[in-house]
């Protein structure tokens, strides 16, 4: 049954219907009925118990233990190699509880002698989880149990990132079900802590929404101290901050995030420098990670005897490649017609992260799926990144089962076919790239634009006028025209 609101109807926001908004989902409608009816007012009329936030909730809990029933081969037969690999049930809780001295009571920065690869939340998180899983000794009983607390987390980071993703555009609440029933996220969420971050990142880029860019910041410090990604959204502010000449909200923003992250951080770069910078030195240090562009060439240049890239090289080439990403990036965010979104610039610079760093993590789909959510909403090419992503996530693991398994290549997946599953997964990032830089050229191809919106998500610089452009600067520099003499 459906009741009216109490309050008037121009007090409350008018919710866009994805069967009306979407092609795909429009189309796909036909099947139960067609699209939501003309005469429908979704958020004027209010619909009872189920509103999008709680249908949203409940989508997201039925995909976290559909994500969880997926490990169930590991946690009933033990998370063993290669076996974890070939039954795609991996997940880094259970090796690192075992591998790390986590079973035994160790404690990242608060012990001595415990190097962790990982900032200092993260470690934290990792050791702190480890002390709530009942009994002693080093078992796979234990690492199941260290599995299921950390699962319980995740899942709800995930939930709390899906309502404020909804919450970050009121009137478009329905595209966060990409993040809740994202293919990606059921099978990747639990590989390691990167919904942490996620829901972080999410819950600053809803407070800037919101006019509060200090608590933004706040929330963005805190992800920086989990994950070093978020940061980047620093940058999307900046852009945006120079574009409109409004730079109250990026010192706000900056401030609240290098404070937060200071009080993280200053304790244990006290405490024990050395621990502290293992994290840097670790990343400085490793070989390319699997999926990364360098990798996937390390194994065409080691079948065609070519020369291999080392760590220094790819950490060049990565630097470079991603300060090019940055000045391309800056320039569309100056020179296109009309400013930017907050959401697209934040896509595209944890993309360009993501394509030209030396690791590319499976779990690390994560970190663009509700950016993407906010920044394109278009279901046809999210369905599609999603399959794309999904092979690569079954290729990862019957090339890691191959490599670790010494068995004959005939039962096995051979390495050109997952470089072809690298180059595939890292090609539909770069087609979502494209198609967010057409958007912002063309903003009546930009789903949100499209809803009469401007920046739902750009606080203070929604609807604000420009002040520096390519243009202006270009129209400045130019030389006076000559006046003929009388």
């Amino acid at each position: 049954m459906v009741v009216r609101s109490d309050e008037k109807p121009e007090a409350r926001q008018a919710v866009i219907s994805p069967t009306r908004n979407d092609p795909l989902l429009h189309t796909l409608s036909e099947a139960v009925g067609g699209p939501l009816g003309e005469h429908a007012a979704p958020g004027i009329i209010r619909s009872g118990f189920w509103t999008p936030e709680r249908v949203l909730v409940v989508l997201t809990v039925l995909a976290a233990v559909l994500g969880v029933v997926l490990k169930g081969y590991c946690r009933v037969n033990g998370w063993t190699t290669p076996q974890h690999f070939y039954a795609t049930c991996y997940s880094d809780f259970p090796v690192l509880f075992k591998e790390r001295g986590l079973a035994d009571g160790v404690l990242p920065f608060l012990n001595a002698n415990a190097p962790f690869e990982y900032p200092v939340l993260t470690s934290l998180i990792a050791g702190l989880t480890a002390l709530l899983v009942p009994g002693t000794g080093n078992t796979e009983a234990r690492a199941t149990g260290y599995f299921d607390v950390n699962a319980v987390l995740v899942a709800v980071m995930w939930i709390v990132a899906v309502v404020v993703t909804a919450r970050s555009n009121p009137r478009r609440p329905w595209d966060a079900a990409m993040l809740a029933v994202a293919p990606g996220a059921i099978l990747a969420g639990f590989i390691n802590w990167d919904m942490w971050p996620l829901a972080l990142l999410a819950i600053g880029m809803y407070a800037f929404a919101r006019r509060q860019p200090l608590w933004a910041g706040v929330f963005i410090g805190l992800g920086a101290a989990t994950k070093l990604y978020p940061v980047l959204a620093l940058g999307a502010i900046l852009l945006l901050a120079v574009r409109t000449g409004r730079y109250r909200p990026l010192w706000l923003t900056l401030g609240g995030a290098v404070g937060t992250w200071l009080l993280a951080n200053l304790p244990f770069m006290l405490l024990d420098l050395r621990g502290w910078l293992y994290f840097f030195t670790f990343t400085r240090d490793r070989q390319p990670g699997f999926s990364s562009a360098y990798y996937a060439y390390n194994l065409v240049a080691g079948r065609l005897r070519w020369a291999a890239l080392d760590a220094p090289a790819v950490n060049a080439i990565a630097a470079v490649s991603f300060v090019l990403a940055l000045v391309l990036i800056a320039f569309v965010a100056l020179h296109a017609p009309r400013r930017p979104r907050l959401a697209q610039l934040v896509f595209l610079l944890v993309a360009a992260f993501i394509l030209t760093n030396k690791v590319y993590s499976p779990q690390y789909v994560l970190w663009l799926i509700p950016l993407l959510a906010l920044a394109r909403p278009r279901w046809r090419d999210f369905l599609v990144w999603m399959a794309v992503e999904a092979l690569h996530w079954w290729a990862v693991w019957m090339y890691l089962g191959a490599i670790t398994s010494g068995g004959p290549a005939t039962n096995n997946i051979d390495s050109p076919y997952y470089v072809g599953a690298v180059l595939a997964h890292m090609g539909a990032v770069a087609y979502l790239c494209v198609r967010v830089v057409m958007d912002i050229y063309e903003p009546g191809g930009d789903p949100v634009r499209r809803s009469r919106q401007d920046d739902p998500q750009g606080g203070d610089f929604d609807h604000a006028p420009d002040a520096v452009t390519v243009r202006s600067l270009e129209r400045r520099a130019a030389p006076a025209p000559a006046t003929a003499d009388r």
